[in-house]
């Protein structure tokens, strides 16, 4: 059967998968498993857990293993001669390291694949062998092995139509060059921006190429890829015949089928026969390489190709297959990168709202958005009852915050809001009630209403609402009754100042009540959103951060293993656990301006720095990078208040002079001055 590649939007992912169960059979129909297996680090820290090795040791083993793409233990072995000075001083390490060697490769566990749908003309239990996690079925035969029984595979992805726009539009290669792209597809990584800031690329080939570039492998090619572009570092080919295959690229090898190319043009293979080398090579089979490597040297020899050249231009196809991409793949994705660019260098306020409610359930996604939003000139308006759509919403050059956004209401209640408002805006807390479905909407979902700053603008503070709720919420149900029952106009002759008579007279009424201080309303705000959106207790301290750190957390993943950071922000949660010695370690969530960072605070740590975390004050926290296979954690050092930090932020004066405007015997006089005069601070002279 054939390989189907029909791209999906993931959102509805779920409806195609529906369809097809419903079209073809539920027996039939099938999901695809896919098979984690034991790679070099993995393997040395499983290991180490079954030999009950400390993790803090497996976990230094396993980080000699160098960052190379698959690479094995035995490569590594090779090229870190730390492994084996390990295995010769401590038994335990080499018993560790020999039990990783037999267990390599192995698969670990078994998961859904994140794409891949199969159907079969037959019920699949003829078929495959299947097993049921959760609620689904899957098919125990993985990606390769159902395409060998012959079924078919459909990958879900992201389709969207882009054949109207320009693609050679100056706007949206300004806003790629400059490196803002927050929300653009496959672009969104700090080091994604500065490769786009180096590169500038100016059309859509390159889009492709760097889409392509990015990834472990050809990653190392990156700055002769950039120095080749702007002309720093010159292009030669092997053979004249490459450079119409390889010019685009810049001379550089980067996709499948420029391979194919190569092998039809200088190796003599018919199309047919590149593509099975293709293939050969994008799923790096080794053995079979290698016996394609006679094939192409004698067809290159019958084209009067000098050998050598041909076994460098092979050698230089097989490095290529250790990060082959399919450029047509590249292509397509290139197309979504540069639509979303287009719309976000266009439409900026639709787009960023758009990005916004496709994101609303992911906090630290929607702060690292709003954040870019301000960055743009584009403000965040409050929730509003009167204003707010269920979705984030243009309102003008602004974006208005979505009322399905805030926690604890729920789309189906903010539907219903919607709809009654159709027919007219709510005048006053009191309408608002009298009109909704109070089964729908109910006292939590007010709550939370309240509390986001919902109702502001009809009149009433947040304090005075949350204090008369209950009783205006029983009224109000009273009163919804009575109309059910014919018994009276709902909430006829009723005020917000005073009592209104129907079948007896009613005591509620809105307590005059000062509003909650800023702090609080900050507090109530995050507590119902997830962050701040009127104010940050960190805005006050903007343009002194710098001062006193040197990082925060949209720039914390440009850093590498072992740096040391240092940060401001204010903590968010405590998630604490207790150590094998009963001490209380703690993970801690740690938010700023720009979104959030997660730290790590030991139990020693923890217990001294306890009181000022718990200060409910913005903090500068100082730690260690600790970058894993998986994730990268901080691990905490230091704490301070913030406003302690920035009593003294200053740790160095450096004294810039220009060489041509003083004499050696000034600079001499100038250094013996400061050691002279020395103060609480490191002090450097810079000779321009």
């Amino acid at each position: 059967m054939p390989d189907i590649d029909i791209d999906f939007c993931q959102e509805r992912r779920g409806e195609i998968i529906k369809y097809v169960t419903e079209k073809y059979g539920k027996d039939k129909v099938t999901q695809i498993c896919t098979f984690g297996k034991m790679m070099a680090k993995g393997v040395i820290r499983d290991v180490g857990r079954a030999l009950n090795v400390p993790y803090s040791e497996a976990d230094r083993i396993a980080k000699l293993v160098p960052n190379v793409l698959n690479i094995t233990l035995n490569d590594a072995f090779k090229m870190e001669p730390r492994f084996a000075e390990e295995r010769r001083k401590n038994p335990q390490i080499e018993k560790l390291l020999s039990l990783s060697l037999v267990l390599e490769g192995l698969n670990r566990h078994s998961s859904v694949h994140a794409a891949g749908v199969v159907i079969s003309d037959v019920p699949l239990v003829e078929r495959v062998p299947l097993f049921a996690p959760k609620d689904d079925i899957v098919s125990q035969y993985s990606m390769k092995d159902i395409e060998a029984v012959g079924l078919t595979k459909e990958s879900h992805h992201i389709d969207l139509d882009i054949n109207d726009l320009p693609l050679d539009d100056p706007q949206t290669y300004q806003l790629l060059m400059k490196g803002e792209t927050d929300g653009v597809f496959q672009l969104e990584s700090s080091g994604m921006k500065d490769l786009l800031i180096n590169f500038k690329p100016d059309h859509i080939e390159d889009v492709i190429a760097l889409i392509a570039a990015y990834r472990p492998g050809p990653m190392k090619m990156i700055p002769d890829f950039i120095a080749r572009k702007h002309g720093k570092q010159q292009i030669t080919y092997e053979l004249p015949q490459l450079e119409p295959i390889l010019k685009e690229t810049y001379g550089i090898i980067l996709y499948q089928e420029q391979v194919m190319q190569i092998a039809n043009v200088i190796g003599g293979y018919t199309m047919s026969q590149a593509d099975t080398l293709r293939k050969v090579m994008g799923k790096k089979q080794v053995a079979a390489m290698e016996k394609e490597k006679p094939k192409f040297l004698e067809g290159a020899k019958k084209q009067k190709i000098n050998e050598n050249k041909a076994k460098t231009i092979w050698d230089q196809m097989e490095t290529f297959a250790e990060y082959g991409f399919n450029k047509s793949h590249s292509a397509a994705y290139a197309m979504i990168t540069y639509q979303t660019a287009y719309l976000k260098a266009h439409y900026p306020v639709a787009f960023m709202a758009a990005l916004l409610t496709s994101e609303k359930d992911n906090r630290d996604k929607i702060i690292k958005h709003m954040s870019n939003c301000k960055e743009m000139g584009i403000n965040i308006l409050p929730p509003d009852i009167n204003e707010s759509q269920k979705d984030f919403s243009i309102s003008g050059d602004n974006i208005r915050f979505g009322l399905a956004a805030v926690k604890n209401v729920g789309e189906a209640a903010m539907e219903s809001v919607i709809a009654i408002r159709q027919e007219s805006k709510f005048t006053s807390f009191l309408d608002f009630l009298s009109r909704v479905d109070l089964r729908k909407v109910n006292r939590r979902v007010i709550e939370s209403l309240i509390k986001c700053g919902s109702f502001d603008s009809l009149g009433n503070n947040r304090r005075q609402l949350m204090e008369c709720l209950d009783q205006a919420m029983e009224e109000a149900q009273r009163k919804q009754k009575e109309l059910l029952s014919n018994q009276a106009n709902i909430f006829d002759q009723m005020n917000e100042s005073g009592p209104s008579k129907s079948n007896g007279e009613s005591s509620f009424h809105i307590p005059a009540l000062p509003e909650w201080d800023r702090k609080e309303l900050l507090a109530i705000e995050k507590e119902t959103l997830g962050f701040y959106i009127t104010g940050h207790p960190l805005h006050g301290y903007k343009d002194k951060l710098k001062f006193v750190t040197n990082v925060n957390s949209a720039t914390l993943s440009s850093k590498s293993d072992k740096d040391t950071i240092t940060i401001a922000g204010v903590i968010s949660s405590f998630s604490e656990r207790q150590t094998r010695k009963k001490d209380v370690m703690c993970n801690v969530v740690l938010e700023d301006l720009q979104g959030s960072v997660n730290l790590i605070f030991w139990a020693d740590v923890y217990k001294k720095f306890y009181d000022l975390l718990h200060a409910d004050e913005p903090v500068v926290i100082q730690g260690i990078m600790d970058i894993g296979d998986e994730s990268s954690k901080v691990i905490a050092q230091d704490v301070v208040l913030l406003s302690k930090a920035l009593e003294n932020p200053y740790k160095q004066v450096r004294f810039m002079v220009d060489s041509e405007k003083v004499t050696p015997e000034s600079i001499i006089s100038l250094n013996e001055a400061i050691k002279k005069y020395k103060g609480k601070y490191d002090s450097y002279v810079h000779i321009l």
